[in-house]
């Protein structure tokens, strides 16, 4: 029988929770019992939540807040493709575009997928001409998954030589243009809509740079990536060009989709599918496996924990492997535009935090940066660390075995702290931290790697009862943007004298 929701709170927070330490000494099993692995085609990806505080007890509350939270039933909504973004009455479907959903949107999204690898073929088979280079133009979640991905995946092996612009600020898309040759170079241009200003305006500089380098259909070199394509061939893309996706997928979700073009482009086809196939496989566990048997909830337990019981507010991730320099950066949108609200999914204010801030960087780099913090600041840090056994390099192995020793020293560090009678040098130790080790970092890693935070994401917005698939918290600043561009109003002292000194009034 369920309990209520505020029950299965109280109940959490009366378990008394020993130190790191000394739930390692009473339970010699401990290591086993909270690591968990997902089997690939090709290698696995270990979880360890051992080093993190869930108890025995707290798991049982937890267990009993998602049922409580009705866990079971929301999951089988997002699976199935009903609605589970109430706000704006949709479903969100980027499990089908991996073939896992429901079965009517698994088959469309492998109708627009089968479009999209003929025109990556064709491409690469020269159909359009020579092609060396890419410039993709999106933002938010049409920029970053993308960005991540060919960073992560491609290094100096890259089929096609692909720049991701987001930002409107001119420097960035003058930075592309320096690095490609206009007559081998293709844009993509990504947008949901086809309406996003700031893609929508870089893109028509990208179609100018082409026309004033001698290229005769500037149009003609474009790629469309859009839930709108009537929109994209409005604007001047040749249908045969427009790459369409479901409306049903949300933004920072969509790199499955046709949003995942230059990913394909990049490393081929074949590996593009790889990264589909390990993404559904995390799909597969996360729909099936119940309590904290199911890695991603039993990650989100422990977010759960410090978040809500311990008050830490940021969270950090570090991946100790330059393959993976971006993954923070992507998981700051996944996680904090996803689950950054204040208000229920029936529009009550919540009782408590909701997402963490996501921050991060790369090992070793951090360790001189900000790990001062993390051992002996005042803040309480939940660490998630990343790494791969294999190597990403062919140097001389004492620089991976040099990368790993410090990766996992920093997770023994923080846990066991150590004691100095000059307070300067103490440790207090008994800092939680989770440890992802994969095989190595190739397109199904990488795509398992990302889906299981997708459901990670999900399943802390389900223990909150917040929808995690709306994020209106972006568009005042937007409105107030196109107030200023159309002019006639006045607004704070503050920013009329920043307008005024920018020349903007």
């Amino acid at each position: 029988m369920s309990i209520p929701h505020g029950e299965a709170w109280q109940r959490i927070a009366t378990e008394t929770v020993p130190t790191l330490t000394e739930l390692f000494a009473a339970d010699p099993e401990r290591v086993s019992r909270l690591s968990g692995r997902i089997q690939l085609d090709q290698g696995s990806v270990l979880f360890d939540w051992s080093k993190t505080h869930l108890t025995e007890g707290l798991i049982a509350g937890f267990e009993q807040l998602a049922e409580s939270a009705g866990f079971d039933e929301m999951r089988r909504r997002l699976f199935a493709g009903e609605v589970v973004n109430p706000t704006e009455g949709r479903a969100a479907e980027h499990s089908a575009l991996r073939g896992v959903g429901n079965v009517a949107s698994v088959e469309e999204a492998s109708a627009l997928r089968e479009r999209m690898r003929l025109l990556v073929q064709a491409i690469h088979e020269g159909a359009l001409g020579e092609v060396k280079h890419l410039i993709h133009i999106g933002i938010g979640g049409s920029a970053l998954g993308p960005a991540l991905a060919v960073d992560a995946l491609t290094h100096d092996l890259a089929l096609v030589d692909v720049h991701v612009v987001s930002n409107i600020d001119g420097v960035a898309l003058e930075r592309a243009f320096a690095a490609c040759d206009p007559a081998t170079t293709l844009i993509a241009v990504a947008s949901k809509t086809f309406t996003t200003i700031e893609t929508m305006t870089n893109a028509q500089s990208a179609l100018r740079w082409l026309e004033e380098n001698g290229v005769q259909d500037p149009y003609g070199r474009v790629i469309a990536l859009t839930a709108y394509p009537e929109k994209a061939v409005e604007w001047g893309v040749d249908e045969t060009r427009v790459l369409p996706f479901a409306e049903s997928v949300g933004g920072r979700y969509s790199l499955w989709s046709s949003i995942g073009f230059p990913i394909a482009l990049a490393i081929g086809w074949n590996d593009f599918e790889a990264f589909l196939d390990g993404a559904a496989t995390v799909d597969r566990h996360f729909h099936s496996a119940n309590g904290a048997a199911n890695l991603p909830l039993r990650a989100a337990f422990a977010d759960q924990y410090y978040t809500r019981l311990r008050q830490a507010q940021t969270r950090a991730v570090f991946a100790y492997d330059e393959r993976l320099g971006l993954f923070s950066d992507y998981l700051q949108q996944l996680e904090m535009e996803s689950n950054g609200k204040s208000v229920t999914a029936e529009g009550d204010p919540v009782d408590a935090p909701t997402s963490p801030i996501t921050w991060g960087g790369v090992g070793t780099d951090a360790q001189h940066a900000v790990f001062q913090l993390l051992h002996q600041g005042t803040n309480l840090v939940p660490v998630d660390f990343i790494a791969s056994i294999a190597p990403g390099d062919d140097l001389d192995p004492a620089h991976h075995r040099i990368l790993l020793m410090n990766c996992f020293a920093q997770g023994a560090a923080l846990m066991a702290g150590r004691q100095s009678p000059d307070p300067a040098r103490s440790y207090p130790g008994d800092r939680p931290s989770a440890t992802i080790l994969c095989d190595d970092i190739d397109p199904a890693t990488l795509g398992a790697l990302i889906a299981f935070h997708e459901h990670r994401t999900f399943a802390n917005a389900v223990l909150m009862g917040i929808n995690p698939f709306d994020q209106f918290g972006v568009e005042l600043g937007k409105d107030i943007a196109k107030k200023i561009e159309k002019g006639g109003e006045s607004f704070d002292p503050s920013t009329e004298n920043l307008l005024q000194m920018a020349g903007l009034g």
